[in-house]
């Protein structure tokens, strides 16, 4: 890197490699961190929609238990088998049934009824019922398959009564005597399945979740290793919703908690920071090379537009030698960026052409003055001389009654009289008339064989214009593209406005230009160089308009379809409507 050495650029290097490096840290550390806060939320809200699942599971049974116990109230025959099924031996129990039976109703079953209405109802989330008195308990359990077991007189201290997180959650519920609501008969206990409750857990995107009881007790769900019951029980104490817990080292987890409205724990769930990084470090590693990658890019376009710099820099300071040394001497420019660099170094490499091609051009506007006022000193010969001689002439051909020849002398004095007059800008339409008196005596050159029109609209006459230049243009005709065999040679002169310019034509039917020829034509006739051309006439009045006109003009030359030449004139009207026009004669 050649602009190292160069102390204003390595400058500029050092201070954009520290700035694209920093910038180029910040960018991937933020992209990292809002990528991991991303995926944090992702894992919070998966916890905070399974708890919501579990609440919502809670509430659906309460519903349940809520109608069965209203099923209960209303039903005098279920109310009946469950006072016969209340504090009673399995003997005692089917004994008060037979005994509380009708012959004219149908015997009805307070277990099968449970049964059918909130374990097969309730998706199987009751396990087991039981209905208590003061002192003993029966008690309906479902397996899964929802078979019924029952056992009978157990004490309410009895094992099977015990409340534990594990096992499930109870619901309990008032028995009261239809006939009398103040006097309580039992209670009932219904209790919901840990196991059937958190199950659905398992299906959102959590990675680790617990119950914590208020006493204490733990029920892993998901992902359960050797610290979550630790780092649940710690997320509890805590005290917050949601926090970070630190496992020692870099190693930390995220947590948030949930207190249930329905019963006495927290849903706590865990996110392993470390273990989430190592599971996404395919897209950090992405986002390390895209962000390691644009650092890189960024780089070597600085250290282009640098080497570009230091290249630009030498590049004045060897213009300058030269400069100073007077060499003059052409030299290709090197090559930069299309910017303000590439125009100056153009721009430098110019001054030594135009100072040269500026010593040549005033030598050729000397010479060019001193031809034209050679020229002008010539055309200061008098011409009444010329005058007298036509009208001489013209008078020996009406002696002798050749009335054409004499039209023919005439037409060539007035044309003559146009050409010499001072006046160098008229109008268009003296233009025209000169343009007629060349085409009268052409006619009469060629009786019979030459034909012309005029179609110009009157809004062109009054355009100013330099003088006798549409006449080279027909003459052109006549020279190329004019055929004396042809009985019927027409050239036609066509003038309109269009919306943003004047527009004329001169159109004739004549020979064609070959397409080689004619690409020469164009090539040679828009040359403002020096060097000779052999389009002399064209050129001159293309020249001659264009200097005239301005930039907005342009003439176009081109076939036509049928046969002969259209050269088109195009007239800006902004220019056309101001250039001069004091000046016009």
């Amino acid at each position: 890197m050649s602009f190292l050495q160069i102390k204003i650029y390595r400058g500029k290097f050092i201070a954009y490699t520290v700035f694209v490096v920093s910038v180029g840290l910040g960018i991937g550390l933020l992209t990292c961190a809002i990528l991991l806060y991303q995926w944090v939320d992702n894992a919070r809200n998966e916890a905070s929609s399974a708890f919501i699942r579990v609440e919502n599971t809670f509430q659906y049974n309460a519903d349940r238990i809520e109608a069965y116990m209203q099923r209960v109230y209303s039903n005098s025959g279920l109310m009946a088998d469950v006072r016969c099924f209340l504090g009673n031996s399995a003997e005692g129990y089917l004994t008060s049934r037979l005994q509380e039976s009708r012959y004219n109703q149908p015997l009805v079953s307070f277990p099968d009824d449970m049964k059918s209405f909130l374990y097969s109802g309730g998706q199987g989330d009751i396990i087991q019922v039981s209905l208590h008195t003061e002192q003993l308990g029966n008690m309906i359990r479902f397996d899964n398959n929802g078979n019924a077991s029952f056992k009978f007189q157990l004490p309410n201290t009895d094992e099977a009564f015990q409340e534990s997180i594990h096992k499930g959650f109870v619901y309990r519920k008032k028995l009261s005597d239809p006939n009398q609501i103040s006097r309580q008969l039992g209670e009932f206990r219904f209790l919901v399945s840990s196991d059937r409750i958190f199950r659905n857990v398992n299906n959102y995107r959590v990675d680790q979740a617990a119950i914590v009881s208020v006493s204490g007790d733990i029920y892993p769900i998901v992902g359960a290793n050797r610290h979550t019951e630790e780092l649940a029980r710690q997320a509890v104490a805590d005290g917050r919703s949601q926090g970070y817990l630190s496992m020692g080292g870099l190693n930390g987890v995220f947590f948030v908690t949930h207190p249930s409205t329905k019963f006495d724990y927290q849903f706590v769930g865990l996110v392993d920071l470390g273990a989430m990084i190592r599971n996404q470090a395919g897209v950090l590693l992405t986002v390390f090379l895209i962000v390691l990658s644009a650092m890189i890019s960024v780089l070597m376009l600085i250290v282009h537009n640098l080497r570009d710099d230091a290249r630009f820099l030498h590049h004045i300071i060897h213009s300058m030698g030269r400069v100073k040394t007077a060499d003059f001497t052409p030299e290709t420019p090197a090559r930069y960026r299309r910017n303000e660099y590439d125009m100056i170094s153009r721009e430098l490499e110019d001054m030594a052409r135009q100072l040269d091609k500026y010593i040549r051009t005033e030598y050729l506007l000397k010479l060019k003055q001193q031809e034209t006022e050679m020229k002008a000193l010539q055309n200061q010969i008098n011409p009444h001389f010329l005058y007298n001689t036509l009208e001489a002439i013209r008078s020996r051909a009406l002696v002798n009654s050749d009335v054409d020849t004499a039209d023919a002398i005439a037409t060539l004095g007035a044309l003559y009289r146009g050409i010499v007059k001072h006046e160098n800008i008229i109008t268009i339409g003296k233009e025209l008339s000169l343009l007629q008196e060349y085409l009268k005596i052409m006619e009469f050159k060629y009786p019979d064989r030459f034909y012309y029109q005029f179609n110009v609209d009157e809004t062109l006459l009054s355009l100013p214009t330099v003088k006798f230049w549409m006449q080279p243009l027909a003459e052109n005709f006549f020279v190329h593209g004019f055929n004396p065999s042809n009985e019927f040679n027409l050239l036609v002169i066509k003038g309109w406005e269009a919306e943003k310019h004047f527009m004329l034509e001169i159109v004739d039917n004549g020979k064609w230009i070959t397409e080689e020829r004619l690409k020469e034509i164009r090539d040679t006739l828009f040359r403002k160089d020096d060097a000779p051309v052999k389009n002399i006439g064209l050129h001159n009045v293309y020249t001659r308009l264009h200097f005239f006109y301005g930039e907005g003009f342009a003439m176009k030359i081109e076939n036509n379809e049928e046969a002969g030449v259209k050269i088109s004139v195009i007239i800006p009207k902004e220019v056309a409507l101001h250039v001069q026009t004091s000046d016009c004669g």
